[in-house]
């Protein structure tokens, strides 16, 4: 809804809305260091909210977002600080737009003539834990975090452990000085953190602020000096004597004294100067050793600091441009090639390190080969990633595309058992042609060998599968599963096996000696051949020991008989479709090249052969024959859709077959007849705009029950 449309009343409730979200997004923000958005989803909540008041000011709530700063102190060990002089937040701006407007702004309210400079100071906004440090007689006595402006914790020792802040400062320093800044940890030292968090099974941070934070805040100060903390100074708070009437000035006497300052801290009087400065950062941002997500501009001189004053929670004489939070700029280092399941090589980039919106990333999809093709990326590119909510990243721009140096080469082969690897006609995926013997596709394919809707082998679990193949016992492939009784005594003396569960184990594994030759097929897991798929094309063979031999034959035929001079490509399809039909023996519309295609790569490489040859030393299933009985649905067309609670899909299609239907995918005018499930959805309304007869599981059972002459 627009703001011109939108009530008084609507505004109240969205306010209220909003203040909810936003106090407890700061909450897991700046108390319990796990945020559960970006940094521009919570600026755009912010930004909502900024509008709605400035549109509804009678509405502005006593706990608006625009009054806070950070979140309150949690219930913690560490003790609580009253702040001498209150931390505030700043503001932000997005846009350039923004950012001049800031300046107009200060100039209006100083009642500045357009042509008088306004000296502003920028520096990178390090994204860290606000710290706020105080020295009396030059000796650091306490260290405190910001907490919510007002009341902070006290973490003094563990802020005595970071190099960067000295106990002592120098004779010439005030008597009192509150040094203000961000404890920030490097990606290097981040990198380092998780390395040794993974190797000892502890917590993983998800980024450097969140492992800075949590680093701070810890009881023992041993464990923070650790973590190789770093600190940054950006101002100051209470303090007997200010060294200097600018903004500048003091920054650079807090240098002298030994404590950091940014290197990138600078000074300009123009817009585009300022502008410029941004740029500059920006573009630097991927390849600097710590995390920044923007700009942060102060007004230097320190008297117009002081006229300029504060709004409710921030300086009117300091604004922070954020970088867009979603993209950042780095180095693409290499490219991976990934296995999946199927087979298919998916290539990932390793990146240098960056944070992009709120979380570290250093790797990319880079999808399939035509997108690398597309991106014309290389090891050694410098790309823009981006990141949108939970999407993976991608590269969305590869910025040294013209350098000239060799395009990547995509393989051919899988780099986990070196077996072909292609992409199917028309489609853009390569998949390794390994199959069974394949380490990367072996579990998972396994998993799916013995599932329900394959081989069904009761106890013969996921958990159970991943066990075995650790030990080495399937690594052959399915073959292995029928040789476990050999491995009897061995399994026995594994922790969680009983006498009892193993012996019903193996019962189960014998019991599939003969299996249903359609249920082995699928359960093979060759791409394009699902349940259906595989009743059919034993349907039309028989005996599924001829597989083998009719995907050589296949293979052979699309090697030898390219596409005719006067064919077009239409008929050359046809033509490939009806000799993959011939070869199967099939005549049904649902066996074409996809399926015919798939066996001919999957029996061409000589491993998947071997493999299948060994499965057919343990397992002997008989021919496959379908019986047919007449019924009231035979020749028809049926549909099943939503779900079934007393059988599976496969199971239904499976009666339909035998009762001499056609069990179909998806409805259209050739469909007879619907049997929807509960959670029946867009099938059952198109079936009702077809006028198609609808029944449901009961009805279908009757009609099984009428066939069998029960």
């Amino acid at each position: 809804m627009s703001e011109d449309e939108i009530t008084e009343a609507e505004a109240a409730n969205e306010l209220m809305r909003l203040a909810k979200q936003i106090a407890k997004h700061n909450r897991l923000y700046h108390t319990e260091d796990s945020p559960e958005i970006s940094d521009a989803d919570y600026d755009a909540l912010v930004r909502r909210n900024a509008e709605l008041e400035e549109q509804f000011p009678h509405l502005v709530r006593e706990d608006s977002p625009s009054k806070q700063v950070g979140a309150a102190v949690a219930a913690s060990p560490l003790s609580k600080v009253q702040h001498a002089q209150r931390l505030y937040s700043l503001d932000n701006g997005f846009s350039d737009e923004d950012i001049a407007e800031w300046l107009a702004r200060v100039r209006r309210y100083l009642s500045l003539a357009e042509d008088e400079p306004v000296a502003v100071t920028a520096e990178d906004k390090i994204d860290g834990l606000s710290l706020s440090i105080r020295y009396e007689d030059r000796k650091l006595v306490l260290a405190a975090t910001r907490g919510d402006g007002e009341v902070g914790e006290d973490v003094t020792a563990n802020a005595r452990t970071i190099a960067d802040i000295p106990d002592t400062l120098p004779a010439d320093t005030p008597d009192i000085f509150e040094v203000r800044g961000e404890v920030y940890m490097s990606k290097q030292a981040f990198a380092d953190l998780n390395a040794r968090q993974e190797a000892a099974d502890e917590k993983i941070y998800a980024n450097p602020r969140n492992a800075a934070a949590g680093s701070l805040r810890q009881l023992d100060a041993s464990v923070t000096e650790s973590r190789n903390l770093n600190f940054f100074a950006h101002g100051w708070g209470v303090a007997a004597d200010v060294p200097g009437g600018t903004q500048m000035a003091v920054m650079e006497a807090m240098r002298a004294w030994g404590i950091p300052v940014s290197d990138r801290l600078v000074r300009v009087d123009t817009l585009g100067a300022l502008l410029d400065q941004y740029r500059a950062i920006e573009q630097d941002r991927a390849d600097m050793p710590y995390d920044i997500d923007g700009v942060v501009y102060k007004v230097d001189r320190l008297d117009w600091q002081a006229r300029l004053g504060f709004v409710a929670k921030a300086p009117r004489w300091a604004l922070a441009h954020k970088f867009p939070a979603e993209r950042a700029e780095t180095t693409l280092e290499a490219i991976d090639i990934q296995v999946g399941r199927t087979g298919k090589l998916t290539p990932v980039g390793r990146l240098t390190p960056v944070t992009v919106g709120g979380v570290v990333v250093s790797n990319v999809t880079l999808h399939n080969r035509d997108e690398i093709e597309r991106l014309g990326v290389r090891p050694g590119d410098r790309v823009v990633v981006q990141r949108a909510g939970d999407v993976i990243p991608q590269v969305v721009e590869n910025l040294t595309r013209d350098e000239k140096r060799d395009a990547y080469v995509f393989p051919d082969a899988c780099p986990r058992c070196g077996s072909e690897a292609v992409a199917e006609e028309g489609e853009v995926d390569v998949r390794c042609t390994g199959g069974l013997i394949c380490p990367a596709q072996q579990v998972q394919r396994l998993i799916h060998f013995v599932s329900r809707v394959a081989l069904d082998i009761d106890g013969l679990g996921e958990k159970s599968i991943v066990e075995f193949y650790e030990l080495g016992w399937l690594d052959k492939g399915p073959a292995d599963i029928f040789r476990l009784h050999e491995k009897r005594e061995e399994l026995l003396a594994r922790e969680g096996w009983q006498e009892k569960s193993v012996d019903n184990l193996l019962a189960a594994i014998e019991a599939r000696r003969q299996p249903d030759a359609a249920r082995l097929l699928f359960g093979l897991g060759i791409r394009h051949i699902g349940a259906v798929t595989a009743r059919d094309l034993l349907k039309g063979l028989g005996d599924i020991r001829k597989l083998p031999d009719k995907g050589s034959e296949i293979f052979a035929y699309r090697r030898d008989h390219p596409q005719g001079e006067d064919e077009s490509d239409g008929k050359y399809r046809d033509r490939l479709t009806e000799a993959v039909k011939s070869i199967l023996e099939v005549s049904t519309d649902g066996i074409g090249t996809a399926a015919g295609f798939a066996l001919a790569d999957f029996f061409h490489e000589a491993h998947n052969r071997a493999a299948w040859d060994d499965l057919f030393g343990e397992v002997d299933p008989p021919l496959y024959e379908v019986e047919v009985t007449e019924s009231a649905v035979s020749g028809k067309t049926i549909v099943f859709t939503g779900k079934l609670e007393t059988m599976s899909r496969d199971e239904a299609k499976a009666q339909a077959e035998r009762l001499g239907a056609k069990a179909a995918g998806s409805v259209s005018a050739k469909t007879d007849l619907l049997v929807a499930g509960p959670g029946a959805g867009s099938k059952l309304k198109k079936a009702a705009e077809l006028g198609i007869e609808v029944i449901d599981e009961a009805g279908w059972a009757e009609i099984v029950a009428a066939a069998a002459g029960k």
